[in-house]
């Protein structure tokens, strides 16, 4: 099918406390779920280093040339399953994997201070909390500033915000991995049809 979405969804490698992150864990049972015939679904683990993500992250972009982006962390501190509205360029202090972070602590040099996605995250939320899936989800606007909104900022501006970043709590706080994957399931879907309103909208305007 030449028309399929491409839609590549990402986790992160373990790091600090979590010697299991619990993103990866959920991404890889998204995948084994699939998003339907229509969406060539493509994941991958990113390592919690920052000058990987700013070489993986281009190349994603480049060589796939999705529809969207999801990016997907583990949160300590979440009990939901959380939505964030955007990413922050500044305030990157805290060391990553390999004990780096960068010196201007921001992303990206003269960037803008904060990237939204085009996506409307309430939106989303509702639908999926409405649906009766049994995960709660909420909505964020301050991913944290470590690599995951480092990671989202980056999507961002590449996307031209066409990207989403989703946290997760670890397994078992409450949700188990199936619950966690059929949530991103549920997520991504009501992201796909907010994209494809938006271009119906933008085609007949």
């Amino acid at each position: 099918m030449a028309n399929k979405k491409k839609v590549i969804v990402t986790g992160f490698e373990p790091f600090g406390e979590h010697t299991v992150n619990s993103s990866w864990v959920a991404v890889q049972e998204l995948d084994r779920l699939g998003l339907g015939e229509a969406v060539d679904l493509y994941v991958c683990e990113v390592p919690v280093e920052y000058q990987a993500v700013q070489s993986l992250l281009p190349s994603l972009w480049k060589q796939h040339q999705p529809q969207l982006v999801v990016h997907v962390g583990v949160s300590g501190l979440a009990t939901t399953v959380t939505l964030e509205q955007c990413g922050h360029n500044e305030g990157y202090r805290r060391l990553d994997n390999c004990s780096y972070c960068p010196a201007s602590q921001c992303c990206m040099e003269n960037g803008p201070d904060c990237i939204n996605s085009v996506l409307d995250m309430d939106a989303v939320c509702r639908k999926v909390n409405d649906s009766g899936l049994g995960v709660v989800v909420s909505v964020s606007k301050d991913a944290g500033r470590y690599l995951c909104d480092y990671t989202y900022y980056t999507s961002l501006y590449l996307g031209q915000g066409r990207s989403a970043f989703i946290h997760v709590p670890p397994l078992g706080k409450p949700y188990s991995s199936w619950e966690l994957g059929k949530a991103l399931q549920a997520i991504v879907r009501e992201m796909l049809e907010l994209l494809e309103l938006d271009r119906t909208h933008s085609l007949l305007s």
